[in-house]
């Protein structure tokens, strides 16, 4: 019988393009994550992964694996939900706020779940810049705030409440799947060569340290294109207008269906960790240790 786990760990890994990129995110080391695929390979007697230098991608069994795996821990994962939701019985209100990019991605899913399964809940969830969360959460108008790590993002200084890390991130550089010309790798002295999509105001701190790298030919970059609304730079690069950066968590099911291509950047890897921020002492501190928990792991998988 196959291991939930040992499954859970090869989707990630093949998500993720590497045994590396799947043991930090899953917060295990690379050897046992090697291990756990060398395990899942024993026990259906067929080698599930092609292992390269930079990259390791499915063989023909492992692609059927995969395509059932995906489905399994998506059901597995919506009945957690579904039981941990019900079984709670949450009452009252809580008020969240987050960026555009997380909420549209990461929280939607689960906020729905849990005002199906608990009629006396409700959320008031509202997308702002950073800034304005932060300054939003002190005045005392949110109960809980999802950013990136305030201090390194966001250059605000101090404690912000109670805080958990809820997952990490990192920004994935991809252009339209059809475009041939786009290479397979790149540094970011080459991203002048072709039209740029820009993402502005949801992470001061990645383009803060992107514009860095880019120094002198800052001026040089041709931007067709720029916005704060995650969704909208996803459609104009899945329309070949232009090569951009978005969170992994945005577009990972474009990369993997092959409507986006994912570029790789041999001099620039920027990662970051998403927090929870809460009140201390909060009324509804059920409410928001629930929401944390099926975010959690709902993120995991």
């Amino acid at each position: 019988m196959l291991n939930l786990y040992q499954v859970s760990t090869f989707v990630t890994v093949v998500s993720e393009g590497s045994m590396t990129a799947a043991a930090d995110k899953l917060y295990l080391t690379q050897p046992a994550v090697s291990q756990q695929i060398r395990n899942l390979e024993d026990e259906l007697g067929v080698e599930l992964l092609v292992r390269g230098v930079r990259q390791v991608k499915a063989t023909p069994q492992g692609e059927i694996l995969y395509e059932y795996a995906k489905k399994i821990i998506q059901l597995a994962n919506q009945a957690e939900v579904s039981i941990k939701s019900i079984g709670s019985e949450l009452k009252g209100t809580l008020k969240l706020g987050t960026l555009n990019s997380i909420g549209l991605h990461i929280m939607s899913p689960i906020v729905g779940r849990l005002l199906r399964h608990n009629p006396d809940f409700r959320v008031r969830l509202d997308y702002h810049s950073g800034p304005e969360l932060i300054q939003q959460f002190k005045k005392g108008n949110y109960d809980v705030i999802i950013l990136p790590k305030i201090d390194e993002e966001f250059k605000e200084a101090g404690t912000l409440g109670e805080s958990k890390l809820l997952a990490r991130e990192e920004m994935w550089f991809v252009g339209n799947s059809k475009d041939f010309d786009l290479p397979k790798e790149i540094e970011v002295a080459e991203m002048v060569n072709y039209p740029f999509v820009r993402m502005v105001e949801e992470y001061p701190g990645f383009e803060n340290k992107f514009n860095a790298l880019l120094g002198d030919k800052a001026d040089d970059l041709k931007v067709v294109f720029e916005s704060s609304n995650v969704g909208t730079i996803k459609r104009v690069i899945e329309s070949g207008l232009g090569c951009g950066f978005l969170p992994a968590h945005a577009i990972k099911k474009q990369v993997r269906s092959g409507r986006l291509n994912r570029i790789y950047i041999r001099d620039f890897d920027y990662k970051m960790d998403l927090i929870f921020y809460y009140k201390a002492n909060m009324n509804n501190a059920n409410l928001a240790e629930t929401l944390f928990n099926l975010i959690s792991h709902q993120e995991k998988l």
